[in-house]
C-alpha cells in the first residue's frame, strides 16, 4: 500500500470516531427532529457531515478525493464551543446554594434559662435567642429585650444599621453589630425572609427560558431547503440529462456547499473571541444569549448601596463651633475609638487618618440607639444623635442645628459632639460614591439608554446619591428613565423585583446592575443581570454579565463589547447565508464540484473566523451610541 492510500485510510480511522462518537449528540438530535418532521442547526450538521463522510468512505475504495477532514472540523469547532455554554450555564444552580449558606449555621435558645447551642434547623417558633455582638441572627424575629444596631444591608440595602429595640422585628442572616438582644423567633425554615428570596430566584430563573438561537431559526427553513435542492439537483440529472453518476456528484457538491461549517462557526468563534477579549477587560459574559438580550437594553437600573456607593461608611465633614476642628475631631474620634457601630468606627477612623493617634479614655459607655459618651482629657464628651444631646443636657447652637439639618438633606448622616454642656460641633459620616459613577452614568446616557437608581435607603438619601451620580429625576415619562420612577428609594428585595418586572411590563428592556444578595432575584428578573465582581458570591451567579474588576465603568463598556459580539455573529451568520444562497446554484448545475465545494467552504469558514477575531482589537472607548 503506497503513502497516499496509508494517509486515506488513517483518515478514515481517525474521523470515523469523532463522526459517531464526538459528533453523536449532533446525528441524535437531528434524528428525534426528522421523527418529527422538523429540522434545526442539529440536523444541517448532521446531514453535512454525513453527507461528507460517507461520500469520502466511498471514494476510499474508488481513489478520489476525500472529505474527512471538513466532518472532523465541523464538529470539533461546534463541540468546543457548546462546552464553553454549558460551562456558563451550570453555574447558574450556584446561586441557590450560595444564598442558604448566608444564614446563620447555629442559634443560641434559652431553655429553663440557660443557653443552649442548637442548629438553626432545630429552631421552633416561639423560641427565644439570644444574640450577643457581631452574630448573624438565627431566624425572623421579634426583640423582647436589649437594644442595638442591626446591619441589614444584605437584605435591604440600607448602608447604615437600624436600630433595634423591644418589638422591633429582626430578620434572619442580618448581623448584630453592638448590644445584646434576646429575640422571639416568628418565622422559621421556608417562612424567613432569607428562605423566601431564595424562592423568587428560583421563580425568576424558571422562568426566564432560553432563547432559541438565530442559527436554528435560520436553519428551520435552510435545512429542508438543502436536502430539497440536493435531491432535485439529483432528480433532474438523472430524468433530464440521463446522468445519474454526474446527479450524485452534483447532489453532494450541494450538500458539501451548503454543510454549516460558516453557519455553525458563525456563533461559537464569535463568542470565543468575544468573551475572550471581555475576560481581559474583566467582563465575564455567560452565553449568546446574553448578548442577543444586551441590544435591545433600553433602560439601566443601578442598585445604589455597594454599587455606585463604596457600601461602607467613611466621615464626609467636621463642622465646629466653639471648638477648634482638630480638638473636635481628636475628642469625638477617642470615644468612638471603643464603639462597635459602624458610625461610630468611621469617626474614629476618620479622626486617625486626619490627627493621628487618640488619647485615652475612661468611663465608656454607649447608649444603644443613641451614641456614646466617655471622659476625655477630665471632660465628659458625648457623642451621637440630637436625642443624647438633648438628654445629656447639652446646649445646641442654632447655626449648628441648621448644619446637622443641611447635612442630613445631602443623605449624610450627623452626628453631634459636645461636652461642658455644650455641643461644640458636628460630624457627618456617608456612604461614598464610587470612583467613576458620574461618568458612568453620563456615559449610559450618551449611549442612549435611560438610567435608574433603586435601593432600601431613605428617599432623601436616595435623592442626594442621585443628584450627585447625574441621574435626572425630571427627565422624561414614568417609566422611560425620567420623573419620580427613576430614584425609588425604600425598596425592599421583593419589591426591587417587582419594580424591574413593572419597567418590563411597561415596555422597556431593563438591565439591573448589582451587588448584594438583595439584589439577585431582579438580576435574575431582569432581562440583563450585571453583577459587580467585588459583590456577593450569589449575586455574581444569579448574573448574566459580571464585572471582576468592581469598576463601574466596565457597565458602559460591557453593553458596548456584548453588543460587538452580537453584531459579529450576525455578520457571520449573514454571510454565511449569502456563501449559501450564491453557491448552492452553482453546484447544482455541475460548475463547482464536490472539491471546489470544499474549499469554497473552507473560505467561508476562514472569512467567519476574521471577522470574528476582529473583536480582539475591542478596547471598550468611546461614546458613541453602541
Amino acid at each position: 500500500m503506497d503513502g497516499p492510500a496509508v494517509a486515506h485510510w488513517a483518515e478514515f480511522l481517525l474521523a470515523t470516531p469523532v463522526q459517531f462518537v464526538v459528533g453523536w449528540p449532533f446525528l441524535r438530535e437531528a434524528a428525534r427532529r426528522a421523527r418529527r418532521f422538523t429540522a434545526n442547526m442539529d440536523t444541517l450538521i448532521a446531514v453535512g457531515t454525513l453527507t461528507a463522510y460517507v461520500y469520502s468512505t466511498v471514494q476510499l475504495f474508488l481513489g478520489d478525493e476525500l472529505y474527512f477532514e471538513t466532518a472532523a472540523l465541523i464538529i470539533a469547532f461546534l463541540v468546543l464551543g457548546r462546552y464553553f455554554e454549558a460551562r456558563a450555564k451550570r453555574r447558574a444552580g450556584h446561586a441557590l446554594r450560595a444564598l442558604l449558606e448566608l444564614g446563620a449555621k447555629q442559634a443560641r435558645v434559652l431553655r429553663d434559662g440557660v443557653e443552649v447551642m442548637i442548629p438553626v434547623a432545630e429552631v421552633a417558633v416561639g423560641d427565644l435567642m439570644r444574640i450577643r455582638p457581631g452574630e448573624k441572627v438565627p431566624t425572623d424575629g421579634e426583640v423582647v429585650d436589649g437594644a442595638s444596631a442591626v446591619d441589614e444591608s444584605m437584605l435591604t440595602g440600607e448602608s447604615v444599621p437600624v436600630e433595634k429595640a423591644v418589638g422591633a422585628s429582626v430578620v434572619g442572616a442580618t448581623v448584630n453589630t453592638s448590644g445584646v438582644l434576646t429575640v422571639r423567633a416568628t418565622a422559621v425554615g421556608s417562612q424567613t425572609a432569607l428562605a423566601q428570596i431564595v424562592s423568587l430566584v428560583s421563580a425568576a430563573q424558571a422562568g426566564k427560558g432560553h432563547a432559541q438561537r438565530l442559527a436554528d431559526r435560520i436553519s428551520a427553513v435552510f435545512v429542508p431547503t438543502v436536502i430539497g435542492l440536493a435531491l432535485a439537483t439529483f432528480a433532474a440529472w438523472w430524468l433530464l440529462a440521463g446522468d445519474p453518476v454526474g446527479g450524485l456528484v452534483a447532489a453532494v457538491a450541494v450538500l458539501i456547499v451548503a454543510c454549516p461549517c460558516a453557519l455553525g462557526l458563525a456563533t461559537p468563534v464569535a463568542i470565543m473571541v468575544g468573551t475572550g477579549r471581555g475576560a481581559r477587560l474583566g467582563i465575564l459574559i455567560k452565553g449568546v444569549e446574553v448578548l442577543e438580550r444586551t441590544r435591545k437594553i433600553t433602560t439601566v437600573v443601578f442598585d445604589k448601596t455597594g454599587t455606585l456607593t463604596r457600601g461602607e461608611m467613611s466621615l464626609t465633614d467636621v463642622v465646629p463651633g466653639a471648638a477648634g476642628a482638630m480638638e473636635l475631631l481628636r475628642r469625638a474620634g477617642a470615644v468612638e475609638a471603643d464603639s462597635e457601630h459602624p458610625i461610630g468606627a468611621a469617626i474614629a477612623a476618620g479622626a486617625r487618618e486626619r490627627g493621628g493617634e487618640l488619647p485615652a479614655v475612661t468611663g465608656f459607655a454607649a447608649q444603644a440607639g443613641y451614641g456614646v459618651r466617655a471622659d476625655v482629657d477630665g471632660e465628659t464628651v458625648w457623642v451621637g444623635r440630637r436625642k443624647l444631646a438633648d438628654e445629656a443636657g447639652l446646649a445646641v447652637p442654632t447655626e449648628l442645628a441648621e448644619v446637622a439639618e443641611r447635612l442630613e438633606s445631602e443623605g449624610k448622616t450627623a452626628v453631634y459632639a459636645g461636652w461642658a454642656g455644650q455641643v461644640r460641633g458636628v460630624l457627618a459620616v456617608a456612604d461614598t460614591l464610587k470612583d467613576g459613577a458620574a461618568e458612568t452614568v453620563a456615559q449610559l446616557h450618551r449611549m442612549g439608554l435611560q438610567v435608574a437608581m433603586i435601593t432600601g435607603d431613605n428617599r432623601r438619601t436616595a435623592q442626594a446619591i442621585a443628584d450627585r451620580v447625574g441621574i435626572d429625576t425630571g427627565g422624561g415619562p414614568e417609566g422611560q428613565g425620567g420623573g419620580k420612577d427613576t430614584v425609588l428609594a425604600e425598596v425592599l428585595p421583593a419589591d426591587k423585583q417587582s419594580e424591574v418586572a413593572r419597567l418590563q411590563a411597561a415596555g422597556e428592556v431593563v438591565a439591573m446592575v448589582g451587588d448584594g444578595v438583595n439584589d439577585a432575584p431582579a438580576l435574575v428578573a431582569a432581562d440583563l443581570g450585571i453583577a459587580i465582581g467585588t459583590g456577593t458570591d450569589v449575586a455574581i451567579e444569579s448574573s448574566d454579565l459580571t464585572l471582576m474588576r468592581g469598576e463601574l465603568s466596565g457597565v458602559p463598556t460591557a453593553i458596548r463589547l456584548s453588543r460587538r459580539t452580537y453584531r459579529t455573529i450576525l455578520q457571520n451568520l449573514g454571510w454565511a447565508f449569502v456563501y449559501n444562497v450564491a453557491l448552492i446554484p452553482l453546484a447544482a448545475i455541475g460548475l463547482l464540484n464536490p472539491i471546489l465545494a470544499g474549499a469554497a467552504m473552507g473560505f467561508s469558514s476562514v472569512s467567519v473566523v476574521a471577522n470574528s477575531l476582529r473583536l480582539l482589537r475591542f478596547r471598550g472607548q468611546g461614546h458613541r451610541r453602541a
